[in-house]
């Protein structure tokens, strides 16, 4: 039986319309700023609680990225049905358990079945998971599936590779571990082949990730 293609908001797991909430985010700085046993009224914190507010509203701006608006129609019928790749998308995203950074590079392919996507959109919909708060392989997940379910293409690929500070300023103080993730649709996990091509592709002239 076939199920119902999800709509667009549906595919954008997690998407909501809620502003976010910048006078509780400045009362809860001041407070923790409080906690720590810093005085939030000298000169250099008293605007602090205000310029943190403003900074989550853009790291955690994913939330409210609208994906129809972001696609804007920027599918198109085309008759292509080779490996379409995008490789070393940088991204900057938020540890949920630690609210510290992690960031690097996402690689993403797909095989077109007479549907393509605009190629600025791909790096978007990357933005559009990392800027929020993540752990790798949910948005490594999220970005695979929504590809999938968008373009319903042969097979869709990501790679995410990335340093993640809470394991570098903190617990096991490993500055150059870096962790990879992928998920696969498709071609890309029933055909070896297929998935090596790809693993070849970004693989070919790539660079360490360094801060």
């Amino acid at each position: 039986m076939k199920t119902e293609k999800r709509t667009l908001h549906e595919l954008a797991e997690g998407f909501t319309t809620n502003e976010i909430d910048q006078e509780k985010i400045r009362e809860a700085v001041q407070d923790m700023l409080a906690a720590f046993g810093e005085n939030p009224q000298r000169e250099g914190l008293i605007r602090t609680p205000d310029r943190v507010a403003r900074m989550y509203e853009e790291l955690l701006a994913g939330y409210r990225i609208d994906p129809e608006e972001m696609i804007n129609e920027a599918c198109f019928n085309v008759t292509y049905d080779e490996m379409v790749v995008v490789r070393d998308i940088e991204f900057y995203s938020l540890c949920e358990h630690h609210m510290l950074p992690f960031l690097g590079r996402a690689h993403v392919a797909y095989l077109p079945k007479g549907r393509v996507i605009g190629l600025s959109k791909i790096p978007r919909i990357v933005d559009m998971y990392a800027r929020r708060l993540q752990v790798q392989e949910r948005m490594t997940r999220q970005i695979a599936d929504f590809l999938h379910g968008l373009l319903e293409p042969h097979g869709v690929a990501v790679v995410v590779e990335a340093l993640h500070l809470c394991s570098m300023m903190r617990g096991v103080k490993k500055h150059g571990a870096r962790m990879t993730t992928s998920a696969m649709h498709g071609a890309f996990r029933s055909s070896l082949a297929t998935r090596q091509e790809f693993l070849d592709n970004i693989s070919r002239g790539s660079e360490p990730l360094q801060f």
